[in-house]
């Protein structure tokens, strides 16, 4: 008896599951104002009325999708700051977390970047601003604990570098929508951790902006 109200009650679930991934599609190719309820209907292969069954608008599932990617990222930044007191240990646990989530939710991603200006306005989608500002605050707060620390230089801006290292950390989601990524989630992550504390001149070299050895946290950048 368990086993088959397990089953039976699964299958709403699959269902509801595979229409917020086409609807999210759909909000990501076309933007979420111009997408109608009846578009993504007919991408699922059912009613307008039927989608109704699941959803009682489109905003309902623009929230589902968007409420989901956020509580994931931030579930991952809070596990990240427990795990460790280190800040360079932590923001590497930030990048891991946020390419792996991102690739998951590449259609969550474009909705914030392309409607942002009409989600914010939609007293619904307030959370939305609370949650970017604790994802801000938590980057910042570890950069600026590295910083003080002595661990980063001391001349870092943190909100800049925040601002820079997510739009760095997002633009590969834009790579894989045309099916040219070749790069998976781990080595993204990696990559952008190497160019973080490594930088891109080879260990042996010797100019103005010193080998990758030097870490002093008052170390100018190159050129000044």
């Amino acid at each position: 008896m368990t086993t088959k109200k397990a089953s039976s009650a699964g299958l709403p679930s699959e269902r509801r599951t595979h229409l917020v991934r086409l609807a999210g599609e759909l909000f990501a190719e076309k933007g979420f104002r111009a997408t109608t309820v009846r578009e993504i209907a007919d991408a699922a292969g059912i009613l307008s009325g039927s989608l109704y069954h699941h959803f009682d608008s489109k905003e309902s599932i623009g929230d589902e999708i968007l409420s989901g990617f956020l509580n994931e990222v931030l579930t991952g930044y809070r596990e990240a700051v427990a795990d460790t007191d280190d800040p360079r240990s932590t923001i590497e646990q930030f990048v891991r977390s946020s390419a792996a989530t991102l690739a998951r939710h590449r259609a969550a991603l474009t909705m914030l970047q392309n409607d942002w200006n009409h989600f914010r306005a939609v007293p619904r989608f307030d959370y939305l601003r609370t949650a970017t500002r604790e994802i801000e605050h938590l980057w910042v707060d570890q950069l600026e604990r590295g910083k003080q620390g002595g661990l980063f230089r001391s001349d870092l801006d943190a909100k800049l570098t925040y601002r820079l290292l997510r739009d760095v950390l997002w633009i590969p989601t834009r790579w894989g929508q045309n099916g040219s990524n070749s790069w998976d989630a781990d080595q993204i992550a990696s990559a952008v951790i190497r160019l973080i504390f490594d930088g891109i001149l080879a260990p042996e070299s010797g100019s103005a902006g010193g080998s990758r050895a030097d870490h002093s946290p008052r170390a100018k950048p190159t050129g000044s």
